[in-house]
């Protein structure tokens, strides 16, 4: 390509709009960068800030360099600035003035930068306009094709667009296999100035909450409601749950019949990964107690967003968690800074010493009243044989008397 003819570029515009259904206004606009950067390679230099307009009619290209306004008699870049006494009249110093050039012809490299970003720009715009179509479907789950896995990022084939799921966004511990099929949450569109990409994610709460809502028709009727999720991916999840009607039991309705609804859960997102289904309570104390689960609590003190939570010796490993996953996740259920504590345990040994010691004194009083009914059984005993003697006693004497 010696040289870029901008009377066919000119004419490729609404066929290229056509072609990769994009806005004629897009494509315009993308060969007017490419008019400009090309005409930059040959006359100019990168720091300057240059853009084209192409009439598509006569097939008339211009470009215009912007330079602000400085101080004459100055020390100035003419790549970006120009003097006052040189930006022409009424031009004050800050402003931007804009040199209008009339283009002509491109050398060979500057053609093929032209033909390069053309390609480039292209490509995102169609990128672009493919992923506005997924602007509905974020926050909903699709399944894709795993394309190719890298160090930091798997990317997964959706059909019509691509996405990538960040390490930060995969399971911990699960594998992804180039070719396999698998299930991912629309997380966002992410626009940066390489252009748009969508990111995807199976670890975030979104995706089990999304997973619990296609299991649970309970949640869509309104009868049941996911108040809370906090997820450590690949290792545990707890979900806090009410429900809005009377006789409902919102854990067993997530749970399932036989657990079938949860065990569907799990089948998506790995075994190795507990689900902890919890009720809500508007009870900051309650709702602390339940989102420790399995955990035994004897009391909660709550100051501000702080919350001291008391267990016994054997329960502090439970409460607080293997790495102190279940405190850490219980914190972040219920948004309060969960400290864990042990009962004093002198109080609980001074109250024991107390119950012996009633205990004693009532086994000592017990032994003084038997010892004491033991020695009027036999003071009674004493007396009833003596009376008996006496009685004999006497009778022999009245015999004897005859």
């Amino acid at each position: 390509m010696e040289n870029l003819d901008l009377k066919q570029m000119s004419s490729m515009v609404d066929i290229i709009a056509e072609e990769k259904g994009l806005p004629r206004d897009v494509v315009l606009n993308v060969i007017e960068m490419a008019i400009a950067a090309a005409w930059r390679k040959d006359n100019g230099d990168k720091d300057m800030n240059v853009r084209a307009t192409l009439n598509t009619k006569t097939g008339e290209a211009d470009v215009y360099v912007a330079r602000e306004v400085i101080e004459s008699g100055l020390a100035y870049n003419p790549s970006t600035e120009i003097p006052q006494d040189k930006a022409g009249a009424g031009a004050q110093i800050g402003d931007i003035v804009e040199e209008k050039i009339k283009v002509t012809t491109f050398g060979r490299v500057a053609a093929m930068t032209a033909k390069q970003v053309v390609i480039q720009r292209l490509r995102e715009a169609e990128n672009d306009a493919v992923l506005s179509e997924y602007e509905d479907k974020v926050g909903t789950v699709v399944t894709g094709m795993v394309s190719r896995v890298e160090p930091k990022m798997v990317r997964i084939d959706l059909g019509r667009a691509n996405g990538i799921m960040p390490r930060s966004e995969q399971i911990d511990g699960e594998y992804y296999t180039v070719g396999s099929r698998i299930k991912v949450y629309i997380k966002k569109i992410e626009r940066n100035d390489r252009g748009a990409q969508l990111v995807l994610s199976r670890g975030s709460a979104e995706f089990v909450e999304y997973l619990f809502r296609q299991e649970v028709p309970e949640i869509e009727n309104g009868t049941v409601q996911i108040k809370g999720i906090a997820r450590e991916a690949g290792r545990r999840t707890k979900i806090a749950v009410i429900s809005t009607v009377s006789g409902v039991d919102p854990v067993g309705t997530f749970v399932g019949g036989r657990g079938v609804r949860v065990q569907a859960v799990m089948n998506e997102i790995g075994d190795k990964e507990k689900i902890d289904i919890i009720n809500w309570s508007d009870n900051p104390s309650e709702y602390i107690r339940e989102a420790l689960s399995p955990a035994e609590i004897n009391r909660v003190e709550i100051d501000g967003d702080k919350a001291t939570v008391y267990v016994t010796e054997e329960q502090q490993s439970i409460a607080i968690g293997k790495q102190g996953q279940n405190v850490r996740l219980a914190s972040r259920l219920t948004g309060y800074t969960i400290d864990i504590a042990l009962v004093k345990a002198s109080t609980k040994k001074k109250k024991k010493n107390v119950e012996d010691s009633l205990i004693g004194a009532l086994s000592e009083m017990e032994d003084e009243t038997a010892e004491a009914d033991k020695e009027s059984e036999a003071a009674v005993n004493t007396e009833n044989v003596a009376a008996v003697e006496n009685a004999e006693n006497t009778e022999t004497a009245e015999k004897s008397e005859e």
